[in-house]
């Protein structure tokens, strides 16, 4: 099921009870027959070697009831009277979509909890893509956002919920999330943690080209040559009729060692940057990023 028919389902589902949370089907034990075998028969076969153990398939999280998990609120919205539908990013499971139960209710445990930006440790229990969130902790530890660094955090989300799919774990761009929150609450300049930030989510998300290497040379990119970027293949010198945003070489080479410091590189990546999130989001505006660039052209 796709985001969009998800979200699309939810908004127009008739008022209903609230489901109660689903129980977690724990298979019966095997027969003791069927697992014994002949001693005679033991014997005589022939040792085979242990099968590796599968990983875990996206759908087997489906039915478990997860405790504990780190994890952020990205976006939320209303459902029924009480209730709230959260978009969740985690640590282990990506992001995935719960209902926050009575949420609403000016009494609930879970009212003053489910904030942007605020760590938390989640737990919920479900079969369906649409889970129940069952607990959530603050964690804390973390300054808030203030201003344009709030902004920038709405940013963030955005870009997070439209460019990652449901249910994918991403651990390290998990790790790069918390990384960047807390760059941006203590005040690092904006536009280099928010490169820095654009870059790993397309790379995390196997979109994001090798900007070091040409792909008609397959040569290093030279730092005194002009290249556009091919958003689905990589770098290669400018042509006189590319609409393409044009980057010095070292413009390239400073994004992928991640040096932001000369002012050509923040001006032609900032660019560059806009060019590739458009084309991967096919077009989807970016609300957020608009009003960025109204306040301070990041």
């Amino acid at each position: 099921m796709s985001t969009t028919t998800l979200d699309a389902d939810i908004a127009a589902a008739p008022p209903q009870a609230e489901p109660e949370a689903e129980r977690e089907v724990v298979p019966a034990p095997a027969p003791a027959a069927a697992t014994a075998a002949p001693a005679a028969a033991s014997a005589a076969a022939p040792a085979t070697p242990a099968k590796r153990p599968r990983a875990p398939s996206r759908e087997r999280t489906f039915g478990t009831k997860v405790a504990g998990q780190p994890a952020f609120v990205l976006h939320s919205y209303p459902y029924k009277e009480t209730s709230l539908i959260i978009d969740l990013f985690t640590r282990d499971f990506g992001r995935v979509a719960l209902i926050a139960k009575g949420a609403k209710r000016p009494h609930s445990q879970l009212r003053g909890v489910l904030q942007t930006f605020q760590p938390l440790s989640s737990s919920w229990v479900g079969k369906s893509e649409l889970r129940t969130l069952t607990d959530a902790e603050w964690v804390g530890g973390m300054l808030p956002l203030e201003k344009t660094a709030l902004l920038c955090g709405f940013y963030l989300n955005e870009l997070l919920v439209k460019l990652l799919a449901r249910d994918d774990a991403h651990p390290r761009l998990f790790d790069h999330y918390v990384a960047t929150l807390n760059q941006l609450a203590h005040n690092e300049p904006a536009p280099i943690v928010l490169r820095k930030f654009e870059r790993a989510l397309l790379k995390e998300t196997g979109v994001a080209a090798d900007l070091s290497r040409c792909i008609e040379t397959r040569r290093a990119v030279q730092a005194d040559v002009v290249y556009v970027v091919d958003p689905e293949r990589g770098p290669r010198p400018e042509r006189a009729a590319d609409p393409w945003p044009r980057v010095a070489g070292k413009t390239l080479l400073d994004m992928e060692s991640e040096d932001y410091q000369d002012a050509a590189t923040q001006a032609q990546s900032k660019q560059l940057m806009r060019f590739l999130l458009a084309h991967h989001l096919g077009g989807a505006p970016l609300n957020t990023r608009q009003i960025l660039i109204d306040l301070m052209q990041l």
